[in-house]
């Protein structure tokens, strides 16, 4: 199936300023049909959908272009394409890490207000022995 600029932007959710946006940057390249307008395929829906993965993961744009320029290469590209995504998966996981520690020290500051609203809003017993 192909689709249309429009029909390809709700697809995929973009917007077509920015789906022309990633075509001057050479992110995406539509076919094109006989009157010149871009065709876009099933499997342009899968490669943008892999872009913004990378975006949402913290790849700059520059790497992201990177990768694209490698993939339409060709199979020849294939080890350097893996070991882009080797060093970003690297990368995230250090960010990962370091937001699993920033997440511990708010659960232990959140324990310790927790603990201190009980304390001071415990009812003092008043009854005698």
């Amino acid at each position: 199936m192909e689709y249309s600029i429009g029909e390809f932007s709700k697809r995929t959710g973009l917007g077509i300023h920015t789906l022309r946006y990633y075509e001057q940057e050479q992110l995406i390249t539509p076919k094109r049909n006989a009157a010149n307008r871009r065709r876009y395929a099933e499997q342009d829906i899968l490669w943008v959908e892999f872009i913004l993965r990378l975006k949402s993961t913290g790849m700059p744009i520059r790497e992201i272009k990177r990768y694209a320029a490698l993939r339409r290469e060709g199979d020849k590209t294939l080890a350097e394409r893996m070991e882009l995504l080797v060093r970003h998966r690297e990368a995230l996981d250090g960010q990962i890490r370091e937001l699993e520690g920033h997440r511990e020290k708010l659960v232990e500051k959140i324990a310790f207000y927790q603990a201190e609203i009980l304390r001071y809003t415990e009812p003092i017993d008043r009854s005698p022995n």
